[in-house]
């Protein structure tokens, strides 16, 4: 006979208040937490067109040093109908004692990249719309099983203010260098 199962005492945390407290070493990423929803457009040289996108990001904590991070994006049309499933990603940002940022990202396409970076800028204790922080991370290194896309490097800047988000990603892959692949406008989406 099996137990019966018990409500999981540490739920992540989308928006403050809710769940464990964070922990103090993510005072300088909580204009981060809860649930953001926006549009971006993406380019390469190795596409044959531009492409616009819908993506969901959803930051949130257990009380612990780090932030749960979790992205899927469909593809739009030109009217703004959904057309199939785009990329989806998931993983871990761990924040040190000086602000420095440690994170790991998976792919279902195979890939698992490690960046690092940094937090500047100004942030509050309340995670709320008065606070303004931007946080660079660029990869230190890139994963690869067997059949994945080569990835050699990825950049990505993340912008927070007033509720909402840019992020801005540079790509290194197929041959091609380091240059500009996605820019994602978000705003945060209330609690549900």
């Amino acid at each position: 006979m099996f137990e019966p199962v018990q409500e999981n005492p540490y739920p992540d945390s989308h928006v403050l208040g809710e769940g464990p407290e964070p922990h103090p070493l993510l005072r300088p990423v909580l204009p981060l937490l809860g649930r953001w929803h926006g549009r971006g457009q993406g380019e390469y040289p190795t596409l044959e067109k531009d492409f616009r996108y819908e993506q969901e990001i959803t930051f949130s904590h257990d009380g612990r040093p780090f932030l749960r991070y979790e992205a899927r994006a469909w593809l739009i049309d030109d009217s703004g109908a959904p057309v199939r499933p785009a990329g989806r990603e998931a993983g871990w940002w761990r924040v040190t004692p000086d602000a420095s940022l440690e994170v790991v990202l998976a792919h279902p396409t195979g890939i698992v990249e490690t960046y690092v970076g940094r937090v500047s800028g100004t942030s509050g204790t309340s995670g709320t719309s008065g606070t303004e922080i931007e946080m660079e991370i660029e990869t230190k290194d890139v994963s690869l099983t067997p059949l994945a896309k080569e990835v050699t490097g990825t950049r990505r800047r993340y912008t927070v203010g007033a509720g909402e988000m840019t992020v801005l990603h540079d790509m290194a892959a197929v041959g091609q260098p380091l240059q500009h692949h996605l820019t994602t406008h978000l705003r945060r989406r209330p609690p549900a």
